[in-house]
């Protein structure tokens, strides 16, 4: 078997494999490459040593059975005999599932969660979206800071797994998508600094030297990065991948990195014929990222729209910090802003920057289905001190009004795990770090960020407590009782008619029509023959919607039907769905 490895820097490499050492040679074709021959086989344990140093797992190590600090193992992907033949899901009409793998059951396995699977497509939703799962430090982690970008986290189940889930999630119709994290690497565990110039000082993020994509040596690091993104889509018959936070990938080189990337996903999806997709994270606000490759964009194929998430929170609960102060003052007009144009900070100033911010975006050209709408995200739940969910603090009314305003707007629904059945366990900041100083740091950074916003030390739960993560485990008892069965049936009962309405899924943004009335708290908004009324306030509220020839396709609490006169009464705390006819 031919082992190699990109290490510019070493004057001598050697390859340690099943307890054999073979020196590399340099590759005359690929500057700063190193090869070699070892017999070797399905799980052979390997490693390299730059100038005599201590053994290192590759970097592009598809498996690591001992953790990202121990020796890599070789992975024959030949070896699994898929089940379910697969022709792919778009996502142009999807609805998708934010699943963490480690809490989606108390297990914390893709086998578990596999077994879980059936709930979801009985719910109705078309693709799951995996949080992470390359390796990090212990066994509980939100997975933000992997290593080994080509590798499955081993207490997950390894690579076998990965393959198994992904298999019984497309037996029943399920599209999966993985969540991947190009903008830094982990802190414990990460040995590509030893191998190359994968980190620069040429720019700096949040989490410290960016990666490098822009400066010498950043041919290969881009190479490294796409490469690992294409063996998720190939190896693992994934369908499309979530970009993480790529506002913070810093490029000034002409072809910017994402649409490198994208470029080369289109290039796989014509390939293995069946569609791909990537779908960025981006706080930008600028249409580019979804635009055509052709048009001048960068060529992603949707991106998360957390301005809708923002004016829809702040409705609900009346939040007014942070970030939601810019959408606090109006929240309703704000919300009707975003369900007909996309963002509601589209070149606007925002007082949470301290400047303008954003860039409109043409509705005549951008199709709605590229923007994610959502009530509840993996951030937006355990980024909260407590980690304490919308189920915290608002009745099952308001939450069937979130719902309806996610699973009836304009863009791509994405649902957070529990949340349809409003979930009674918070999802919080958990790790597992092995490093004790890091550990320390960790837990001490969390409780001071809190406490500059008036937290208790005591209040904010500590991330490396065990007790942190198990209560952050769903409970599968919780759907077979109320109030939880009824909000689950209401989540089926939406679903549905996005399945059976075609005006539900029309990528037109500019066919959304919207009225509301912020100090009654009500909203109301058309989209073909479909009209989605929602009542925020506790009293009912009468509406002058002007449609006197529609029928109910589903409502909260029992609704009339409109008269003659056009007039819809909406009981409180209560949603409706009306087709005209």
């Amino acid at each position: 078997m031919q082992f190699e490895v990109w290490a510019p820097q070493a004057d001598r490499v050697t390859l340690q494999c099943d307890g054999v050492t073979h020196a590399l040679e340099r590759d005359p074709e690929r500057t700063g490459w190193w090869w070699g021959e070892a017999d070797a086989r399905d799980g052979s344990r390997y490693g390299f040593a730059l100038d005599d140093g201590p053994v290192l797992p590759d970097p592009r190590s598809r498996r690591q059975p001992d953790g990202p600090d121990g020796l890599s193992a070789v992975v024959d992907h030949q070896r699994y005999a898929w089940r379910a033949g697969w022709p792919g899901r778009p996502l142009p009409g999807a609805v998708l599932y934010e699943l963490h793998v480690g809490t989606y059951t108390r297990e914390g396995t893709l086998d578990a969660a596999a077994g879980r699977l059936g709930h979801l497509a009985e719910l109705g939703v078309t693709h799951v979206q995996l949080m992470p799962l390359c390796p990090f430090p212990g066994t509980h982690g939100w997975g933000y800071e992997g290593v080994s970008l080509w590798a499955v986290h081993e207490p997950y189940g390894g690579p076998e797994a990965l393959k198994r889930f992904v298999d019984r999630a497309h037996e029943l119709g399920l599209g999966v998508v993985l969540d991947v994290v190009h903008n830094h690497f982990g802190p414990s565990g990460n040995y590509l600094p030893a191998f190359g110039p994968y980190l620069t000082d040429t720019h700096h993020t949040p989490w410290g030297s960016a990666v490098n994509l822009d400066a010498p040596g950043s041919d290969e690091v881009r190479a490294y990065l796409i490469g690992s993104a294409l063996a998720w889509l190939r190896d693992y018959r994934i369908d499309g991948l979530r970009l993480d936070a790529v506002h913070a990938l810093v490029d000034t080189r002409a072809q910017h990195f994402l649409e490198e990337l994208s470029t080369a996903v289109d290039a796989l999806a014509a390939e293995v014929d069946r569609p791909l997709f990537l779908v960025a994270e981006s706080d930008l606000n600028d249409p580019r990222l979804v635009t055509a490759r052709g048009e001048g964009g960068l060529g992603l194929h949707a991106q998360w729209n957390d301005d809708f998430h923002h004016a829809l929170h702040t409705t609900l609960t009346g939040e007014a910090q942070g970030y939601y102060a810019d959408f606090a003052r109006a929240p309703l007009a704000g919300l009707a802003k975003t369900l007909t144009g996309g963002w509601f900070h589209d070149g606007t100033y925002s007082s949470f920057r301290g400047r303008h911010h954003g860039r409109p975006l043409d509705r005549t050209r951008v199709a709605a289905h590229r923007l994610l709408g959502y009530a509840q995200t993996h951030d937006q739940v355990g980024n909260r001190a407590q980690g304490d969910r919308l189920s915290a603090q608002l009745s099952p009314g308001l939450l069937a009004c979130a719902a309806t305003l996610v699973l009836t707007a304009p863009f791509t629904p994405m649902l957070f795990m529990g949340e349809e059945w409003a979930a009674g366990t918070p999802w919080q900041f958990f790790t597992d770090h092995t490093d004790p100083e890091l550990a320390d740091a960790v837990r001490r950074g969390r409780r001071r960020e809190f406490a500059a916003h008036g937290w208790k030390e005591e209040d904010v739960p500590d991330p490396q407590d065990p007790a942190t993560w198990d209560r952050s485990c769903l409970d599968w008892s919780e759907p077979g009782r109320e109030p939880h069965a009824r909000v689950l049936a209401w989540y089926r009962q939406l679903l549905a008619l996005r399945r059976e309405q075609p005006d539900l899924t029309d990528p037109d943004l500019a066919d959304t029509k919207v009225a509301h009335d912020e100090e009654r708290r009500w909203i109301a908004f058309r989209r073909g023959d479909v009209v989605v009324a929602v009542n925020l306030a506790p009293e009912p509220a009468v509406l002058s919607l002007g449609v006197p020839h529609a029928r109910v396709l589903a409502a909260w609490e029992p609704v009339e039907t409109p008269g003659a006169d056009g007039v819809l009464r909406v009981p409180g705390e209560s949603g409706v769905v009306l087709a005209q006819y």
